[in-house]
């Protein structure tokens, strides 16, 4: 496994820019490489999209929907014998309105355990993955020389710089997951406001 630093840019030329500065600083090409990093939810990691099998907020919609099935079906069967006793309805009225409050109580209590999840994870990203969209400059490293390339990184303008270990082969990060969360390096971190 080789030692890898990374920063992330806004643009192309502010990228190329700063693999310039590593250039400068006695990097070598084979070991700089500037690649895209997608938004959010676009790295196609499933055949019909997406990077995850369910949305995070979405994990407790379908307890929600068992609880609002069953609120659902006993306010619209209630409901289905009020108006049986009421107007001498036929039993199916009943029925159909048990249903109809079974379907309309599955579809509120799951938005609902929707709504209460985003609401009560505020403090937590929407998605599991920490890394956000731009150009990502990576640069493979020695233990020696990977506070060398951060501090290159920093001062040509990169932010959320990393250290990673991963496979570096003909001249790129081979195995780079977007998904996996970065380690920041210590003295670079960026302080975080809550």
């Amino acid at each position: 496994m080789s030692l890898i630093v990374a920063a992330r840019f806004t643009t192309f030329p502010a990228a190329e820019s700063a693999a310039q500065k590593l250039f400068d600083a006695g990097f070598v090409e084979e070991d700089v490489t500037l690649f895209f990093v997608n938004p959010r939810g676009q790295h196609a990691r499933f055949p019909i999209g997406g990077d995850t099998d369910t949305d995070p907020a979405a994990r407790e919609a379908p307890k929600g929907a068992g609880i609002g099935v069953t609120i659902g079906a006993v306010i619209g069967a209630v409901v289905g014998v009020a108006i049986f006793a009421a107007f001498s309805a036929p039993l199916l009225v009943s029925l159909l309105a048990a249903g109809v409050g079974a379907y309309v109580g599955s579809l509120a209590g799951a938005m609902s355990r929707t709504h209460e999840r985003r609401k009560s994870d505020h403090r937590v990203p929407y998605h599991e993955e920490a890394r956000d969209s731009g150009v990502l400059v990576a640069v493979h490293v020695s233990p020696d020389n990977q506070l060398q390339a951060a501090r290159v990184l920093r001062e040509a303008g990169g932010v959320a710089i990393e250290k990673a270990t991963g496979r570096w082969q003909q001249g790129r990060w081979a195995d780079f997951d977007p998904l996996k969360t970065p380690e920041p390096i210590k003295e670079f971190a960026e302080k975080r406001v809550m």
